[in-house]
């Protein structure tokens, strides 16, 4: 009796397994167009053709010439050239080195001796004759001042003085160097004016006392001689 309601039970399980199983599905054939579909297109970029990269180009090294080839004796007999080495040529002197040059030939010209400012005076005479610039002509002057051998050499002094003024620039060193030269050799002028003026004066006043004195002495002559000349006749008688 309990074997019954077992049994019972069991079929109905297994009743309701058989209900809940899936139906299967069988697969689908390959080569059938209907049941399978062709998958949507990928866009993707066309493909460009690459070119393989080109090969560098090669430069065939050029070979130098063979050098001749040297005997022994040439090899011994071979002298390497000479070489001339040309110096650039010497910058003219600037025009402070001039001033600075003539500056000391000044102070020198002061301590020479008659003989000696004459040589100096030759020398710049002929450096004058080949450079007419304004250094040569105030180094010449001055040397006229000092040499003086005719009242002529003041006068050319001044007259080259003179020239440097109206030809160098106004701001020049030289110039105003030549101004105050040839301002004291016109003072020096002046001085020895005034003083010649002064001892024609007093030469003048001296031959007038002289001739004054001879006309006193020719009045007490002639005084004297007559008064003599009346005694002695008197004495006579």
């Amino acid at each position: 009796m309990r074997c019954a309601p077992l049994s019972a039970l069991a079929l109905a399980v297994a009743l309701a397994g058989c209900t809940s199983l899936p139906t299967p599905v069988m697969p689908a054939d390959e080569n059938d167009p209907a049941t399978y579909a062709d998958p949507a297109p990928i866009d993707s970029p066309p493909l460009e053709p690459v070119e393989p990269p080109l090969p560098a180009p090669t430069e065939t090294p050029v070979k130098p010439p063979d050098p001749p080839p040297q005997t022994a004796s040439s090899s011994q007999n071979a002298t390497p050239p000479p070489v001339i080495v040309v110096a650039p040529p010497p910058a003219p002197p600037t025009e402070d080195e001039q001033m600075i040059a003539l500056l000391a030939d000044l102070q020198r010209f002061g301590t020479m001796q008659a003989d000696e400012l004459k040589r100096e005076l030759s020398t710049a005479l002929a450096t004058f004759s080949r450079q007419h610039t304004d250094i040569n002509r105030v180094r010449l002057a001055v040397l006229y001042t000092l040499v003086r051998q005719t009242p002529q050499d003041d006068q050319r002094a001044l007259q080259l003085f003179d020239n440097v003024a109206k030809s160098a620039p106004p701001t020049s060193p030289i110039r105003h160097l030549a101004a105050v030269l040839q301002t004291q050799v016109i003072e020096r002028q002046r001085a020895v004016h005034d003083e010649q003026q002064k001892a024609d004066a007093a030469i003048q006043k001296l031959e007038a006392l002289r001739a004054m004195e001879r006309s006193l002495l020719r009045d007490r002559v002639r005084s004297g001689g007559g008064g003599g000349a009346a005694g002695a006749g008197g004495s006579g008688r």
